[in-house]
């Protein structure tokens, strides 16, 4: 009889390791790499150059810069403008603003101005700013009088000889300026504070808005040279022909009375105002620092006072905007 075999089971053999196994270290997380911050806006370099007529008030204009800080250079080649605005950038002259004034000493130099200018406003983190100080004639005339000077284009001839020489040969320079001041009824202490007040392109003074000077004049002393709108208001009726207004100005109350008595003068107030609200602030948009509105009669004491009076009066609330009345001839006769 066949034994029946018994089935042995084979136990699972689970093998050693012959070897302790190693720990493997963790790998710390790399920490992430910051973006590099941009790179810092380099500073822009302000620099002015100043020209203009003799007798202007170049030299004075000149001192008022160097106490806002400006480096000043008086009658530097007109050649050397680029080299010398070239050096304000560098980083050890420690040079942030710097002033040049340029006029007919320059001889025949001064035909290169315009190019030598273009020059520089095409170099990279310089603000050039072109300002022209101008004056009436009488006005120079009077200055040279006074100080028993003569002109220097003009050593054995009048002065008016002069002017009218020199202003033929500043034509093209005045007709690229930023700006143009007329120092006619400026003394030397307005002239000053008149640059002193600018800051001449600063921030700050930009975040303020245009300055908006309301000028009155009268057509017989001449045009004011620093207008940017002139309105003529000889069409109003005159109060110099009523007898009891002819010895008071337009900022008294029997010349305003008067006027208020007419439709046109109401009308224009109206008009014009609705149309300077909408100039204006295009105007301070486009980075107009400065705004002459010039508003002419015959004398200037009368019809131009009143309507410089009230158009400021009605622009008051504007927006960022600073203005003040002057009243050029008021005390003409």
């Amino acid at each position: 009889m066949a034994r029946k075999r018994a089935s042995r089971e084979t136990p699972l053999r689970t093998s050693k390791k012959t070897k302790a196994q190693t720990a493997v270290p963790a790998v710390p997380a790399v920490p992430a790499v910051p973006a590099p911050l941009p790179p810092a806006p380099s500073p822009v370099h302000r620099f002015i150059v100043i020209t203009g007529v003799s007798g202007a008030g170049k030299s004075q204009a000149m001192r008022a810069l160097e106490d806002l800080g400006y480096f000043c250079v008086d009658n530097l080649p007109i050649t050397l403008l680029p080299t010398f605005a070239e050096l304000t950038l560098r980083s050890n002259t420690e040079i942030e603003k710097a002033a040049v004034v340029i006029d007919v000493r320059e001889g025949a130099l001064l035909s290169q101005f315009p190019k030598v200018f273009r020059k520089l406003r095409s170099i990279r983190q310089l603000e050039p700013t072109l300002i022209f100080l101008d004056a009436s004639d009488a006005a120079l005339v009077r200055r040279y009088s006074e100080t028993r000077r003569p002109h220097p284009l003009a050593p054995h001839r009048s002065a008016i000889e002069g002017l009218k020489e020199e202003r033929a040969r500043l034509a093209p320079i005045r007709k690229m300026a930023d700006e143009i001041i007329d120092t006619s009824d400026l003394n030397v202490h307005e002239l000053r504070e008149a640059f002193m007040s600018r800051s001449l392109g600063t921030t700050t003074h930009r975040h303020r808005g245009p300055m908006v000077t309301f000028l009155s004049f009268g057509y017989k002393h001449g045009l004011p040279l620093d207008a940017d709108l002139v309105f003529d208001v000889r069409f109003l009726p005159n109060p110099h022909f009523v007898a009891k207004l002819r010895d008071h100005t337009g900022r008294e109350r029997p010349v305003v009375q008067f006027l208020n008595q007419f439709g046109d003068t109401h009308a224009f107030i109206t008009q014009t105002v609705e149309f300077l609200r909408f100039l204006i602030p295009r105007y301070a948009r486009e980075g107009k620092s400065y705004v002459t509105v010039a508003i002419g009669c015959t004398g200037g004491r009368h019809r131009s006072v009143m309507i410089a009076e009230a158009l400021a009066r009605e622009l008051k609330g504007l927006e960022g905007v600073r203005m003040r009345v002057k009243h050029r001839d008021v005390a003409n006769d």
